[in-house]
């Protein structure tokens, strides 16, 4: 199946933090659109592995995806090393999509950044033919997606292009909201062994919202989600712009 955009992050929840409106967006104008997570988010203090996997499946169906996969890398310890390059080398060659969407080039999980320059680099490899890899028992055929984007995570980066998304935030609370272990939802009886963080008090779903507005201040629109690229980008009419 090849897909419009493949967003590539390293837990299970990144995506939807970061970017589920466009995604969902994206959706709506007929494009197809998957995620592959790098880790199952085994670390997280809230939660399991397999709470993660069903949530993340919940976030899915929600979202309309086409295909959702988890690489099951290492949480916390994975590394820029080959074997991690060319399992990203062989789902951006599976799925061939036009754009890809990774983590945040800085931030304050120190995987975030690290899982960036991972599939930065996997992207560039994918492209080169002497690099084989297989499918399937097929072999695969190089391929370098047209645009890679960088989320906008906790810590502020200055964007290089913003998605209006007012149509689609209650969406993307929804998709967030199927994580139920890891932020604030009143249903969720947390259990004893488990303590309040960062991410699942109210205030850190507050700050989602107000980054979202802040973003969409500066577009005319009430929310929006930033990306930054790496590169100038360009467009061949003005008018696109508007």
């Amino acid at each position: 199946m090849k897909l419009d955009i493949l967003v590539i992050t390293v837990h299970p929840d990144d995506a939807e933090l970061g970017c589920a409106g466009t995604i969902i967006q994206s959706k709506r104008e007929g494009k197809k659109v998957g995620i592959v997570d790098l880790t199952r988010g085994e670390l997280g203090t809230r939660g399991t592995a397999e709470t993660r996997k069903h949530e993340a499946e919940a976030a899915a169906k929600l979202m309309q995806l086409d295909v959702r996969e988890n690489l099951e890398m290492r949480d916390g310890f994975f590394l820029n090393e080959e074997r991690n390059r060319l399992s990203i080398i062989k789902k951006i060659r599976q799925y061939a999509p036009e754009i890809i969407i990774t983590n945040a080039i800085d931030d304050r999980h120190p995987d975030h950044g690290r899982a960036c320059k991972l599939v930065h680099d996997s992207v560039f490899l994918s492209g080169l033919v002497k690099i084989e890899t297989e499918y399937k028992s097929i072999n695969q055929s190089p391929w370098r997606p047209r645009l890679i984007l960088s989320l906008i995570q906790d810590k502020y980066i200055q964007p290089d292009i913003l998605i209006d998304i007012s149509d689609v935030w209650e969406e993307k609370k929804a998709a967030i909201a199927a994580y139920k272990t890891q932020f604030y939802t009143p249903e969720y009886a947390m259990r004893e062994s488990e303590a309040e963080t960062y991410i699942s008090s109210p205030q850190f779903m507050k700050s989602v919202e107000a980054r979202a507005r802040d973003l969409g201040k500066y577009i005319s629109c009430e929310f929006a989600e930033g990306f930054t690229s790496g590169r100038l980008l360009g467009v061949n009419n003005l008018f696109n712009l508007l």
